[in-house]
């Protein structure tokens, strides 16, 4: 589905930002609906074999912005922070690559995860 962007609970100043610097780039942005939150990573992505499932989600939203990069490398992802951070606004603190490990995960599962990683690099 090539360069694509999940943006999950973001600041409007934020979201407008990084509209602009995907626009600038390239990049496919989708902002993920709470209601999308039991869904696989993959599927969101639109990733080819993943199929949205029949499953809302109706619990609360994530206590926390969240940024997931799909279809990108390093390089590119590199690229699009640099951007982001061009636009001086307050960095989002959880992010992740769309990996094989993580594509079958839905968004709690990965969200989870991220705060268990930030909340350990942080006691170092």
């Amino acid at each position: 589905m090539g360069q694509t962007i999940l943006e999950f609970r973001m600041d409007p100043a934020k979201h407008g930002l990084i509209t602009s610097v995907c626009k600038a780039q390239g990049i496919r942005l989708v902002q993920v609906d709470r209601r999308d939150y039991r869904q696989k990573l993959g599927a969101l992505a639109g990733i080819s074999g993943f199929a949205k499932e029949k499953t809302v989600y109706e619990g609360p939203e994530l206590p926390a912005e969240m940024l997931v990069f799909s279809g990108m490398n390093s390089d590119q992802v590199d690229a699009f922070l640099e951007a982001y951070r061009g636009g001086g606004l307050p960095k989002v603190n959880l992010k992740a690559v769309l990996t094989p490990s993580n594509i079958c995960w839905n968004v709690q599962q990965l969200f989870l995860e991220l705060m268990n990683e930030h909340r350990n690099f942080g006691e170092r």
